[in-house]
């Protein structure tokens, strides 16, 4: 793409900036919120949104990937408002987010299912990305699969193919949840390539939970991203484990196959509020700029490595680009609630 659809309109892929590749703005029950509305109230959900999306947008963050699929609470017209009010992009994901059980819309429906007919799944990501998210207008970026078992099950397989199916069909690229503490990632990438999706157009998503170098080396091999996506999740694993395998594979010289995300939300109903600053106390979309970026420099990474990685992957993703020579970090923003 010459240019990248976000919830406000098209922007050029050049001109994505800084980019959080792995985000949700919200992560929401959906029939719950519904019915019980859970520690919820809109305006002041709104307003929190925006000011979290403002405060990184001064740490100099200028795209954030909504990753946020069917399953999880997506719901473009709540994120269309908040991107209206804010001066981060937001790119927003078409998918199906299941581990082991199709949601029954897609379970009945389709080649091989009780009711038959064509393929629902694929035919709802494809409108996504050529037409809008419902009749919102918003069109979607990104596909969004989720892998968490040490196998595949049935559900992930066929929610694995339809996005291959999507992307062959649209050209978006597909970002994934991966479990890289089984080391499940290859198996995700081995199905999406076996498709015919090229490796390139892949992020593997949570590579950053394991130490595991040489799993994470096969991956590379294979030709993917890995999405060093979780920082912030210290309960997973911690700040200094997750910049250490950073370093490590940016010292092996793979800058050019990471980027680096939170996998945070302004709001998420699976946790308790209260709990998330005890257990959570640096999941912010800030925590990057403020904490990763200089721990990553004393361990002699360097700004045209973050650059690579914040800034050239994600352009070079969405333009659908293979790799090349790093451009000069001008105008990245590292660090500092006061930078422009």
């Amino acid at each position: 793409m010459s240019t990248v659809p976000t919830a406000r309109g098209s922007v050029p892929a050049a001109e994505l900036g800084p980019t959080l590749m792995h985000e949700h703005i919200f992560v929401l029950s959906s029939e719950l919120q519904q019915n019980y509305q859970l520690d919820w109230d809109e305006e002041e959900r709104v307003a929190d949104a925006v000011a979290r999306l403002q405060a990184a947008y001064q740490r100099g963050v200028r795209t954030v990937v909504d990753v946020t699929a069917l399953g999880q609470g997506r719901f473009i017209p709540r994120i269309a408002r908040i991107a209206a009010q804010s001066p981060v992009n937001i790119l927003v994901a078409t998918g199906v987010y299941a581990y082991r059980e199709m949601p029954p819309y897609f379970f009945y429906q389709g080649p091989g299912t009780l009711f038959g007919g064509p393929d629902p799944m694929t035919e709802m990501f494809i409108r996504d990305i050529t037409e809008g998210i419902g009749d919102t207008g918003v069109r979607a970026a990104v596909i969004k699969a989720a892998h968490e078992d040490p196998e595949l099950s049935p559900a992930t397989e066929e929610i694995l193919r339809a996005s291959a199916r999507a992307h062959l069909a649209t050209g978006v690229p597909i970002t994934t949840h991966t479990n890289s503490v089984v080391g499940n990632g290859n198996q995700v990438l081995d199905l999406l390539v076996a498709e015919g999706v090229d490796p390139s157009r892949v992020i593997i998503g949570h590579s950053g939970d394991t130490e595991d170098v040489d799993y994470l080396l096969r991956l590379i091999d294979g030709g993917c991203y890995l999405g060093m996506d979780r920082f912030g999740m210290d309960p997973i694993a911690s700040l200094e484990q997750r910049i250490a395998i950073v370093a490590e594979l940016v010292r092996r010289g793979h800058a050019d196959r990471m980027v680096l995300s939170h996998d945070t939300c302004c709001f998420i109903d699976y946790l308790a509020a209260d709990r998330r600053p005890e257990l959570f106390p640096r999941w912010e979309y800030t925590h990057i700029h403020d904490d990763v970026i200089p721990a990553l420099r004393r361990l002699g990474v360097t700004d045209a490595d973050v650059h690579t990685m914040l800034v050239e992957n994600p352009r070079r993703i969405f333009a659908g680009g293979a790799a090349s020579a790093t451009a000069p970090a001008q105008g990245l923003v590292t660090a500092g609630p006061d930078a422009p």
